[in-house]
Parts: C-alpha cells; sequence; structure tokens
C-alpha cells in the first residue's frame, strides 16, 4: 500500500525518520511544520525526493493551514507534540497544546475522510503514577495524572491520548486509530533539532555530568519507532490498538559503560563514578529542571514491546547499537566534541 499520508511536527526527530521510510517504501507525504522558514533546512536535513514531500504550515493550537495539509491524504501519523528540554513554567505550557492538538488532527483527518491515523504516544502516558519503585507496565496500563511524582511531560502525553480515543468513541465513525507510546528514543541525529532524549548521550560525551545519577529508561531507536508507525499504519485490524516501543530498560550506569567499551578514546569523558542520590535532590531545590530526574531515582520501569513484536513482526535492533549509533552521529556533525 502506498498513496499519500500527512505527517504532522516534520522538523521533529521521529517524524523526520517516518517521513524518510514512507518515502522510501513508496508514499508521498504532506507534513507540517510552524514556519516554512524552516522548509529548506528541513529538507536538507531529510535529504528526499523534492516531488515527494510537500510543507505546509501549521501550529497544534490554531486550525489555520491544517485542512490544506490534509487534503488529498488517505493516512495521517500525528507526530507533533511539545517535548521540553527542561522545566516549564506551567504544566498548561505542554498539556494544552498536546490535547487540542491530538483533538485538531484528529477532526482535520476525519473531515479529508482519512482513513487511519496513527498517533505518537509514549510510555510516559502508561507507566507513570503508579507509586512502584520497581514495575512491569502492558499497552493495559495508564499513567495516573493524579499519582505520586507525575511530571507535566508525563500528564500531557497521557490526557492528550486519552481525549484523542474517546474523542474516537463519539465522533471517529469511519476512521481508524491507533497509537504508538515510545520509551526515551536514541539513535543517529540528521541534525542538531533532535528528540530531548538525546541529551542524555551528549551529556554523557561531553562530561557535563559530575556522575551518574541512579535511574534508567526503555532504551528504543528512532528508525524502529519509525518502522513501527509504518506497519501499524499499513497492517491490518488496528483500530483502537496501542503499541509500546521500547527495548530494554537500562541504567545511566549501564549507557555509560556502552559508551565507553565501544567508543574507546571518543568516551574519554564519560564519567566512571556513581552520583549520589542527595546530591540530585539538593540540586533539585534550585534548579526545577532536576526536579524530573529527582523522582525517578531508583526507579525500574519496564515496558516491554512484546505486543508489537507478536501483532506485527516489530524487530527492534539491540540497544547497545542504537546507543553507538547515537554517539557516532553527533561527533561526526559536531554537535559534540569529544
Amino acid at each position: 500500500m502506498a498513496g499519500t499520508a500527512l505527517v504532522t511536527g516534520g522538523s521533529g526527530y521521529i517524524a523526520s525518520f517516518v517521513i524518510r521510510q514512507l518515502i522510501a517504501e513508496g508514499w508521498s507525504v504532506n507534513t507540517t511544520i510552524r514556519s516554512l522558514a524552516r522548509e529548506p533546512e528541513v529538507r536538507a536535513a531529510l535529504d528526499v525526493p523534492a516531488d515527494r514531500l510537500r510543507f505546509f504550515a501549521a501550529d497544534l493550537l490554531s486550525d489555520a493551514g491544517w485542512a490544506d495539509a490534509v487534503t488529498g491524504c488517505s493516512h495521517v501519523v500525528h507526530v507533533a507534540s511539545p517535548l521540553p528540554t527542561g522545566a516549564v513554567k506551567h504544566e498548561d505550557d505542554l498539556i494544552v497544546p498536546a490535547r487540542e492538538g491530538a483533538l485538531r488532527a484528529l477532526r482535520h483527518a476525519k473531515a479529508a475522510a482519512v482513513k487511519r491515523v496513527v498517533m505518537t504516544s509514549s510510555v510516559a502516558a502508561i507507566a507513570y503514577g503508579h507509586g512502584k519503585k520497581i514495575g512491569r507496565y502492558t499497552e493495559a496500563d495508564w499513567t495516573d495524572v493524579n499519582g505520586p511524582q507525575v511530571h507535566a511531560y508525563a500528564k500531557s502525553k497521557t490526557l492528550a491520548e486519552r481525549a484523542a480515543r474517546d474523542w474516537m468513541a463519539t465522533e471517529g465513525a469511519g476512521m481508524e486509530y491507533c497509537s504508538v507510546n515510545p520509551a526515551a528514543v536514541l539513535g543517529p541525529v540528521l541534525s542538531a533539532d533532535f528528540s530531548g532524549s538525546i541529551e542524555i548521550i551528549t551529556r554523557l560525551l561531553s562530561g557535563s555530568l559530575p556522575g551518574l545519577p541512579n535511574f534508567g529508561f526503555g532504551v528504543v531507536d528512532v528508525r524502529d519507532v519509525a518502522d513501527l508507525h509504518v506497519r501499524a499504519l499499513t497492517a491490518d485490524g488496528m483500530d483502537g490498538e496501542r503499541f509500546i516501543a521500547s527495548g530494554p530498560f537500562l541504567t545511566m550506569k549501564q549507557v555509560a559503560e556502552i559508551l565507553r567499551d565501544r567508543l574507546g578514546v571518543a568516551a574519554r569523558k564519560v564519567p566512571t563514578r556513581a552520583l549520589p542520590d542527595f546530591i540530585l535532590q539538593i540540586g533539585s531545590v534550585f534548579d526545577p529542571a532536576l526536579r524530573m530526574v529527582t523522582g525517578e531515582l531508583g526507579k525500574v520501569r519496564e515496558t516491554p514491546g512484546d505486543h508489537a513484536k507478536a501483532v506485527l513482526g516489530w524487530v527492534p535492533r539491540p540497544a547497545e547499537d542504537t546507543i553507538i549509533d547515537s554517539a557516532r552521529s553527533l561527533i561526526d556533525l559536531g554537535i559534540v566534541r569529544v
């Protein structure tokens, strides 16, 4: 199957790889960016045939541009959503555009007679607020937004996906919907515009971390996340489905060890010693961005991608390769100097 698909948030990390894979598989793609002034830059990074990709200006909080962007599209991949790199002033700065953007994408898709929408959610909509130190979660689980230490990003992804599913139940007749819920997305970068998760690797390589905090995360490759979106876009029987995109849970210590083992001298700045919890806890009093980290200290959140493997034949690559590909691309592009 190939036709024309809309991929929202075309300058973003995941969307870039979704666009590349769709075009490689014969699709034509429309994509949205907030300002068309960025089109030349984004085109250059994507490096795909110009006649197969069209850009439209659209924002999550405005209807302007959406109808034009989705016209002629049979499928939509809704990726666009705010992703913070630090603390936010108010949680609504993330929640409102995430929720309203999802509903806006669905409304315009329905009006354009789109067949299926695949939405990028997150394991942040699954594995938080449960009050557990160690937990294993599946697609049946939902983050409790009123639970302990649930940060604004997790709330935004949970409320956006809930709103999308509620809208589909009441307004979405005739259109299919499913979600892909990635863990920490790593892998090669195409430009300096990449996922906040990549900051983990940049900070380790640059030596800007004084030590290794006692926390971890599920790891998944951006190329595998894109592949799962495309599989969900084209497979039969996807309506209502939910797919975790995650490989193993790795601690910062394990990630650092992979970098040192595989990169040699290029990883000479990667810290080797543990960072005591109390140092981060003290720092969080003065730095709001650290509060998201302190809430994760010592926690293990297993979010296996077994359902995607069983239903869609998804096969993610080894996490070690993903981490090293992240590092090498950051070094090759001069984003990190080692």
